[in-house]
């Protein structure tokens, strides 16, 4: 089994990392890319829908963004502790009428000695939006990597 780096135990550096390499890959929308990041029984709850494995999640991912077009995410590290890490985020999308929304969110993350991500726990919340009050368009630009992603 190859190794996803960085690997845990992880330092601020290193957590920081990882989750602006789990951002980039999530914006790309390309399930495939993004469930390669898991072990291949990750578990994952994910609002109220349960799954396990690669292939689940590459199911849940294809759903996801056909409904959610135009997808843009921000994730921010909020704490770490050995294999662990917790984020927040934040990702604007439209569904198939032309309605913007933004979703805010927590995760938890568990990851193995090769930093696969074995266990993810998502709880999200959907506020409607106008299109003019987006804040998030496309991948985040370089010169704002690192920093934290404003509530409102």
């Amino acid at each position: 089994m190859a190794d996803r780096p960085p690997l845990p135990p992880f330092t601020r550096e290193t957590a920081v990392q990882k989750v602006q390499a789990a951002e980039d890959a999530w914006n790309t929308r390309d399930p495939e890319r993004v469930a390669l990041a898991y072990s291949e029984d990750s578990v994952w709850r994910n609002r109220g829908t349960f799954v396990t494995g690669r292939a689940a999640i590459v199911e849940l991912l294809t759903a996801k963004w056909a409904r959610e077009l135009d997808y843009a995410l921000r994730k921010d590290l909020w704490a770490f502790d050995g294999n662990r890490i917790a984020v927040r985020f934040q990702y604007e999308c439209r569904d198939a009428d032309g309605r913007w929304w933004r979703s805010y969110g927590n995760e938890l993350w568990e990851f193995d000695g090769h930093g696969l991500m074995t266990r993810r726990e998502a709880s999200i919340n959907d506020v409607r939006i106008e299109e003019h009050e987006r804040r998030i368009h496309g991948p985040r630009p370089e010169a704002e990597r690192g920093l934290s992603f404003p509530l409102r």
